[in-house]
């Protein structure tokens, strides 16, 4: 961090002192004009200067841009700072823990994890995966399949029917300036998947298209605030140690996601992400899986944001916590990128909106628990409850 602030600086006062000589030229090149037009001789001295001062303006106009889009470049690379209640550490070990919900299943056998489970009812097929597309891909079949679509639809009501959210379709391949928007660009290309020839980058997150869907637009404050929701596919290069998760559908290039986006005024940013959180959370609260609440410390918070929530949820079969969910308060930092503003009344200045996403909740992690904590002694899994009309 300290070496872009550095650069930022060093790059804000080179621009800065480009604008000034311009600005004093300007005022040597108008004196010298004004001169001219009251003169009736018209001096060729004056005329050379005046041919001289605008060459120079000219110059020095292009070493500006240049400057400036070197700014704008490192501004870029800036990651949102830390809201104050953040607790303070270096990486993950630093996290703490809010709270835990529901209890742990004690199993009178040793639970199988999903991998075995999948294999075993024959709903997951990890050879046809590699077969079509290579590591880290799979194919869900028949139940399989079908719990993964009901987890969705189970998703997606709740969260539009009780939450209030809208419900959107969106593109899953977007224009670069809303990877930019979002905060995708430029810092995160390498694990973004892009067409080169048409300039379209596949979602990585339903956040992108979200963050975008009122870019520069200023909205009426009375709407606010606006509540999305979305299920995309979502792409991403995963690039990690090798033998690290490989086993199972934890990771994977693709997978599928609900995502839960809020625009909101921004004296109600912080209530409104734990709203946000409530609403991911009764997901698992529903499905009976449980689960527990880590807040980030400012050494693993993510680039956009300046308070999140992981939401992890308990599976006894790979006997691990798994992320299912990320919320998170962006406030203004968004907004900013993509321009997206509100006026709190009519002929009021203008105002950022604050914005704040969240998973709600990510696949297949969330289809991972089921299996694992719904796995029976004779080898069946129990289809919870909340996902019986779905099924």
């Amino acid at each position: 961090m300290p070496g872009i602030l550095d650069a930022v600086i060093k790059a804000d006062e080179k621009h800065l002192a480009l604008l000034q000589e311009i600005e004093s030229l300007r005022a040597k090149h108008n004196q010298a004009s004004k001169e001219f037009g009251r003169s009736k001789e018209r001096p060729p001295e004056l005329m050379a200067e005046m041919r001289e001062l605008g060459e120079e303006i000219a110059e020095l106009q292009g070493r500006m841009k240049e400057a400036k889009d070197e700014l704008d470049s490192l501004l870029l690379e800036l990651p949102n700072m830390p809201h104050e209640s953040v607790p303070l550490g270096k990486d993950a070990d630093d996290n703490v823990i809010a709270r835990t919900w529901g209890t742990p299943r004690q199993f009178d056998f040793t639970p199988a994890p999903h991998w075995e489970i999948g294999e075993r009812l024959d709903i997951i097929d990890f050879v046809r995966g590699v077969k079509l597309s290579g590591s880290r891909f799979y194919v869900l079949k028949g139940l399989g399949a079908r719990l993964q679509h009901a987890l969705i639809n189970f998703m997606l009501e709740l969260h539009t029917k009780d939450h209030g959210y809208t419900e959107i379709y969106p593109p899953f391949m977007l224009r670069r300036e809303c990877m930019v928007g979002s905060g995708n660009l430029p810092k995160f290309a390498d694990n973004l998947y892009h067409d080169a020839e048409e300039d379209f980058w596949f979602v990585p997150t339903a956040e992108v298209p979200l963050t975008n869907m009122h870019r520069d637009e200023i909205l009426d404050g009375a709407q606010l605030p606006i509540y999305y929701a979305a299920y995309t596919p979502c792409f991403r290069r995963e690039k990690m140690a090798a033998g690290k998760d490989t086993r199972g559908i934890k990771r994977g290039h693709q997978f599928d996601k609900v995502e839960l986006y809020k625009y909101v005024l921004p004296e109600n940013s912080d209530a409104e992400l734990y709203s946000l959180l409530s609403d991911a959370e009764e997901v698992l609260q529903k499905l009976n899986l449980p689960y527990r609440v880590v807040q980030l410390c400012t050494g693993d918070i993510g680039f956009a944001s300046c308070k999140t929530f992981d939401i992890e949820v308990w599976a006894p079969g790979s006997n691990e916590w798994l992320e299912v969910s990320s919320c998170s308060n962006c406030q203004d930092f968004q907004a900013r990128r993509a321009n997206v503003r509100f006026r709190a009344e009519a002929g009021a200045k203008p105002q950022f909106v604050h914005t704040l996403n969240g998973s709600g909740l990510a696949l297949p992690r969330v289809l991972i628990a089921v299996l694992e904590n719904y796995q029976q002694p004779e080898g069946t899994v129990l289809v919870p409850e909340a996902l019986s009309k779905y099924m």
